[in-house]
C-alpha cells in the first residue's frame, strides 16, 4: 500500500524562493561581520533588500579610462531602468581602486548604485576570482531565481554597450529577441535607412558648402569614419586615411571603366563637441559628413556598437556591412585593402605570409633598445597596437620577447651606428 503525498501548498513558493534568493546574494556579498552593502551617501542597505532583484556585479576602477568611460554609459543605463515600473534591478560596485581616497572619489561621486566596502578585501577578492573576472571593466548579470548561475551573463559590458537600456532585465528570452530584432535590420540595411531620416536625405560635400543626395551613394563602396577634431588618435590616423582616400580614387579612376565599375566614398561621423570643431575637422577632409549634430549620429553609433574613436565602417556597394574594422586594414594593407571585403583580406593575408618568409627572424629597432622576434598570430603573436604608430595590428609583427613591445613589421627602423669620425 503506497501512502499518498500531501497536496503542494503552492501559496508558500514566492516565500520559499525568496529565502534561496536571499541565501544566494548573501553567500556571495556579506561577511562574517557584515550583511549589508553600502550606499553613495553611505548608509548601510542590507543584502535582504536584493531578493527577486536582477543584480549586475560591477567590477572596476577610477585609474582606467575604458573603466571611467563605460561608468558613464552604465549610470544612464542604470537609471533608465530604475524609471521604468516595476524595475527590479541593482548594480554593485566591487572596487580596484589604489586605495580609499580613490573609491570614494569614484563610487561616491558618480555611482548611484551599491558597492561592497573598500575594506572588505576578502569578499572582493572572492568575487573576482568566483566570476573569473580576468579584466576591467567587468559586468557579471545574475538572475534572482537562478540558483545555480545556468543564466548567469559574463558579457554586461559588451550587452549595455551594444543594446543600452533594451537589454533589460537581461533575459535569454530578451536577448534572443535583441538577436532577432537585429538581424531583421540587418537583412533590410540599406544606405538610405542608415544615413537618412524624415528631416534629411542628403549629406555634405566637403567644407559643408553642398548637398549631396544619399540615393547617389548608392553602388558605392562606404566608409563611415567616426572621428572628432578633439580626438588625438584621430589627428595621427586622418592624414593617413586622406592619403590612401586619394590613392584608391586614382586606382579606380585608372582602371577601364564597366558598368560593373564600383567606386569609394567617406561620410564623416562627427563627435566633435561644437560647430566649430566640426568644422575645423571637415576643412581638410576631402569627403562627405554628415550634418554637426544630427540625429543619425547617434543611431550610427549605437547601430554599429562604436566604442573608440576613429574607427572606419566599411559598407558594401548594397549598403551591407563590409567590416567594422577599417582602420585596421587600412592601417595593416593601406590603400590595397580596398574593397575590403573578405575576400580582398584572404589574398592580402597569404601575400603578407609570403612576405614574411624573407623577412629576417630577429631584428633590431631604433626605437628599442632589445632584439625583436618575428611572430605571427599562430606563433606568439595576436591582435596588437604598434608601439611605434600607436595603430591597431595583427598577422606579422616583431616583438620584444623581454617586455612585449610590439611593432608592425614595416614600422622597423634600423638602428644607425655612430659615425667613428
Amino acid at each position: 500500500m503506497t501512502q499518498q503525498l500531501p497536496p503542494i501548498n503552492t501559496t508558500s513558493l514566492p516565500e520559499t524562493t525568496a529565502v534561496l534568493n536571499r541565501h544566494k546574494y548573501s553567500s556571495l556579498f556579506a561577511s562574517d561581520h557584515r550583511d549589508f552593502l553600502l550606499s553613495p551617501t553611505g548608509a548601510q542597505i542590507k543584502i535582504s533588500d536584493l531578493e527577486d532583484k536582477t543584480v549586475g556585479i560591477y567590477f572596476s576602477a577610477n585609474w582606467y579610462p575604458q573603466c571611467q568611460s563605460f561608468t558613464k554609459l552604465l549610470i544612464q543605463v542604470y537609471n533608465q531602468i530604475q524609471a521604468k515600473k516595476e524595475s527590479k534591478f541593482e548594480i554593485i560596485f566591487v572596487s580596484s581602486d589604489e586605495d580609499l581616497n580613490a573609491f570614494n572619489d569614484f563610487y561616491q561621486s558618480y555611482m548611484p548604485w551599491l558597492a561592497i566596502p573598500f575594506s572588505d578585501l576578502e569578499t572582493k577578492k572572492a568575487l573576482n576570482k568566483r566570476f573569473d573576472v580576468d579584466g576591467i571593466p567587468c559586468l557579471i548579470i545574475l538572475q534572482p531565481d537562478d540558483d545555480n548561475d545556468v543564466n548567469l551573463l559574463h558579457d554586461g559590458v559588451e550587452l549595455i554597450y551594444r543594446y543600452g537600456v533594451d537589454v533589460y532585465p537581461f533575459t535569454n528570452e530578451r536577448l534572443d529577441e535583441l538577436l532577432r530584432i537585429q538581424k531583421e535590420k540587418d537583412e533590410h540595411q540599406t544606405l538610405l535607412n542608415l544615413l537618412t531620416n524624415h528631416d534629411r536625405d542628403f549629406v555634405l560635400a566637403h567644407s559643408g558648402s553642398k548637398e549631396i543626395s544619399v540615393s547617389s551613394l548608392i553602388g558605392k563602396t562606404t566608409g563611415l569614419y567616426f572621428s572628432a577634431q578633439w580626438c588625438l588618435p584621430g589627428h595621427k590616423f586622418t592624414p593617413k586615411l586622406i592619403s590612401i582616400y586619394h590613392k584608391i580614387k586614382q586606382n579606380i579612376t585608372r582602371q577601364e571603366l564597366t558598368e560593373e565599375q564600383e567606386d569609394f566614398e567617406i561620410i564623416y561621423v562627427s563627435s566633435d563637441h561644437n560647430e566649430l570643431e566640426f568644422n575645423s575637422s571637415i576643412s581638410v577632409m576631402p569627403w562627405l559628413a554628415l550634418p554637426f549634430g544630427d540625429s543619425t549620429i547617434k543611431n550610427l553609433t549605437k547601430y554599429f556598437d562604436i566604442r573608440g574613436i576613429p574607427s572606419l565602417v566599411i559598407l558594401g556597394p548594397n549598403g551591407k556591412t563590409v567590416t567594422k574594422n577599417g582602420r585596421s586594414l587600412i592601417n595593416l594593407y593601406e590603400e590595397e585593402a580596398y574593397p575590403f571585403t573578405e575576400a580582398r583580406v584572404g589574398v592580402l593575408e597569404k601575400q603578407m605570409d609570403e612576405d614574411a618568409k624573407n623577412l629576417p627572424s630577429v631584428k633590431l629597432h631604433s626605437g628599442h633598445r632589445h632584439e625583436l622576434m618575428l611572430v605571427s598570430q599562430g606563433n606568439g603573436g595576436g591582435p596588437f597596437i604598434c608601439c611605434d604608430c600607436d595603430e591597431q595590428g595583427s598577422g606579422w609583427a616583431y616583438q620584444c620577447l623581454d617586455c612585449g613591445y610590439e611593432v608592425h613589421t614595416k614600422c622597423v627602423r634600423p638602428v644607425v651606428s655612430a659615425s667613428s669620425g
